[in-house]
């Protein structure tokens, strides 16, 4: 394939201590009850960033109908995972939040106060659009963001993963990875250093920064790109502190936002795009297996890494085979990499939904 294809964020990553506990958390506030897998395996290709030895981890991956990407809940088995050593703020160098969709951010808002959850008030970024910050109970912080897209109405507060907060160290230079590469190229907003009074309510959000909030003009079409949607990536660049790498000292997959994994097709394109634009892969499993499949228990594909200027890991998955439900199995190669899948096919993830115990 001589072209690539971004087909939407898939999931993020999210390291925690306890993968039943988080899960359950995030399926009673953020309606991810979709378990799409539950990979009990070693990770044996992720030695650049895990000590240098194959360690044992649970992920599961955990989706909500209602649409955007998923939670990749990631908890090692060999090791207990690492928190950082420092107070991690807005600024410093990675996923500081993932932002979260709902179609009424007002009733949102409300809803998740009454519970008692940490919220922020609804602040209004630069653009004017409503959001709020909330905290789970593990550390991580997300924004609830306004967005109307649904795929799957299921009269749930939420959807997923509509995008993400990161830090690095140059916005423009950033610029390389997130537009050229992966084709965020309609600049919403972009901010001169400055205070940013909706910032206030997180760790270290009272410093100035440079601020830009990206979205795409193509449509995320292929496979999963109607049920993961539209999203956004702003980036944040702290002046008047020094950063740090929020896994200063830590491995992939320790506490917090691990990774931001995207839905693609046409991976030796993207080999050839990343090496051009100077971020060549730092892990490929198409290298590491000679070529064949990553098998990931029921499903198989191929995965990458690159990393921005601030460490961030991005993960690129190219899938070829994904049971959707038992009895059915989807030979994602076979299709033309921008034909969505049927919708009522990627409905039937709703025979993966968690029964909830009474």
């Amino acid at each position: 394939m001589e072209k690539y294809y971004i087909r939407g964020i898939q999931q993020i990553g999210i390291g925690v201590e306890d993968v039943e506990i988080a899960w359950k958390w995030y399926r009673e506030n953020f309606g991810a009850d979709v378990k799409v897998f539950d990979d009990d395996e070693t990770a044996n290709f992720m030695l650049p960033y895990t000590g240098g030895e194959p360690q044992r981890r649970r992920a599961i991956l955990a989706m909500n109908l209602q649409g955007g990407g998923g939670f990749e809940i990631w908890q090692y088995k060999g090791r207990k995972p690492q928190g950082p050593d420092f107070q991690i703020q807005l600024g410093d160098y990675g996923i500081f939040a993932a932002k979260i969709k709902t179609s009424n951010v007002n009733v949102a808002h409300d809803t998740f106060s009454k519970k008692g959850e940490t919220v922020s008030e609804i602040m209004l970024a630069p653009d004017k659009s409503a959001y709020f910050w909330i905290q789970d109970p593990f550390g991580n912080y997300f924004q609830i963001v306004e967005e109307k897209s649904i795929f799957k109405n299921e009269s749930k507060l939420t959807g997923l993963v509509y995008g993400a907060v990161v830090g690095v160290p140059d916005i423009e230079k950033a610029l390389k990875i997130y537009t050229d590469i992966i084709g965020y190229d309609v600049v919403e907003y972009k901010i001169d250093s400055q205070k940013h009074e909706d910032f206030a309510f997180v760790p270290g959000g009272t410093h100035s920064f440079k601020r830009i909030l990206l979205s795409h003009s193509e449509t995320r079409n292929g496979g999963f790109g109607k049920l993961f949607g539209p999203s956004t990536i702003e980036l944040v660049e702290v002046g008047d502190r020094e950063p740090k790498n929020m896994f200063e000292n830590r491995f992939w997959g320790d506490l917090g936002f691990i990774h931001l994994c995207f839905d693609m097709q046409g991976m030796d394109a993207l080999r050839k795009k990343c090496v051009a634009v100077g971020y060549p892969f730092t892990i490929d499993s198409y290298e590491a297996l000679q070529g064949k499949s990553f098998d990931m228990g029921d499903s198989a594909g191929l995965f990458s890494y690159i990393e921005d200027d601030g460490g961030t890991w991005i993960e690129f998955v190219e899938g070829h085979k994904l049971p959707l439900v038992k009895g059915i199995e989807l030979d994602l190669l076979k299709r033309p990499p921008q034909k969505p899948l049927p919708k009522w096919l990627i409905s039937m993830l709703r025979l993966k939904k968690y029964k909830e115990k009474k």
